[in-house]
């Protein structure tokens, strides 16, 4: 089949969904091998800085480009000094750092979301040409029917069995980057106590908010 006979069948939708569909790909594979190689390296590091409890914390993580290497060194070196709530900073850090994953699975959103709408465009493009085709002709040929028919089936098909993977990848890829988050806040909290020494863990925290009476601090007449 040549490429002139392919386009017939899918159109110029057709074309747009295909080149949606490399897009998708190669997002999903740059983000995989991205947030593979980052958690790797990210627990590599972070055990062997916090293997001496933390005497060369700053020595073994500086210079890291890790993302999540930066977040942990940043909190304990700069953010966590003047705030108390560590998980806020590590959003804000988190967001900043892992920023080109960001952009790949808004993209990838954006894939899923316009993907059915494209295949809905071709169905409707294919259909005008059928149309079109029986006003011209008062017995229109068959074929020419079919071509507009195979049009809209087509790229309503293609619309459809782009959207449901990207759509499952996307949610895959977004758990996983709440696993690095939740990651991120651990050795936070874990290396501001050894390096620092006195911050609270965060199980202590948690602890100590489990532990307060949640009527302190009510008078009663």
């Amino acid at each position: 089949m040549g490429l002139a006979k392919m386009y017939e069948l899918i159109g110029p939708a057709g074309v747009a969904l295909i080149l949606v569909a490399a897009a998708g790909l190669y997002l999903t594979i740059w983000t995989v091998i991205y947030l593979i190689r980052t958690g790797r390296g990210f627990r590599s590091t972070i055990h062997e800085a916090e293997a001496d409890g933390g005497r060369h914390f700053r020595e073994r993580t500086e210079g890291n480009l890790n993302p999540l290497v930066c977040v942990v060194r940043e909190v304990v070196f700069t953010h966590g000094s003047h705030s108390n709530d560590i998980r806020a900073e590590v959003a804000y850090l988190f967001h900043k750092h892992l920023a080109p994953v960001n952009n790949s699975m808004c993209w990838l959103k954006l894939i899923a979301a316009i993907s059915p709408l494209l295949g809905l465009l071709g169905t409707v493009l294919g259909m005008v040409g059928v149309f079109q085709t029986i006003a011209v002709n008062q017995a229109p040929d068959p074929a020419a029917l079919a071509s507009g028919i195979w049009q809209a089936l087509l790229t309503t098909v293609m619309g459809l069995v782009i959207a449901i993977p990207v759509l499952m990848v996307y949610y895959c890829l977004l758990l996983r980057i709440k696993g690095f988050r939740i990651e991120a806040v651990e050795h936070s909290y874990r290396a501001l106590e050894l390096v620092q020494g006195g911050r609270p863990t965060l199980e202590k925290e948690v602890k100590a908010q489990a532990e307060t009476p949640r009527d302190a601090g009510v008078r009663y007449v």
